[in-house]
C-alpha cells in the first residue's frame, strides 16, 4: 500500500527553521520530492521545491537554494527537508511526492511526473 505521510510543519517567525519529514511506504521510489502550494493557489499551481532521485541527482527551486536542504534516511524510505532562514513567501502547504519510474519523474518539476502524493503539512512564516 502506497503511503506518504508528512510531518514537521508549523508556524515560525521569519529567519526561523523547520525540518519536514516524509515517511514513505509501498514501493522503492526512483524519485522523491517536496512541492508546495501557496495560499489561494490551486492544486495545479503547486511548485517544486526540492527533489532527489535514485541516481543521486538533487534539484532545488531557485527561490530556496542555499536555504533548504533535501536528504533521505539510510533506508531511502524517509525524506527530509531542512528549511533555514524561512521567509514569509515560504508560507504554503508542503507536499511529499514520489514516483517509481525515473524517466517520468527524473529532472522535472512537472506534477504529472509524480504519481504518489502525501496529504501535506502546513508551514506558516510570519514577518
Amino acid at each position: 500500500q502506497v503511503q506518504l505521510v508528512e510531518s514537521g510543519g508549523g508556524s515560525v517567525e521569519a529567519g526561523g527553521s523547520l525540518k519536514l519529514s516524509c515517511a514513505a511506504s509501498g514501493y522503492t521510489y526512483s524519485c522523491m520530492g517536496w512541492f508546495r502550494q501557496a495560499p489561494g493557489k490551486g492544486e495545479t499551481e503547486r511548485e517544486g521545491v526540492a527533489s532527489i532521485d535514485s541516481t543521486g541527482k538533487i534539484m532545488y527551486a531557485d527561490s530556496v537554494k542555499g536555504r533548504f536542504t533535501i536528504s533521505q534516511g539510510n533506508a531511502k524510505n524517509t525524506l527530509y527537508l531542512q528549511m533555514n532562514n524561512l521567509k514569509p513567501g515560504d508560507t504554503a502547504m508542503y507536499y511529499c511526492a514520489a514516483d517509481t519510474w525515473l524517466p517520468r519523474c527524473g529532472g522535472t518539476w512537472d506534477l504529472a511526473g509524480y504519481n504518489y502524493w502525501g496529504q501535506g503539512t502546513q508551514v506558516a512564516v510570519s514577518s
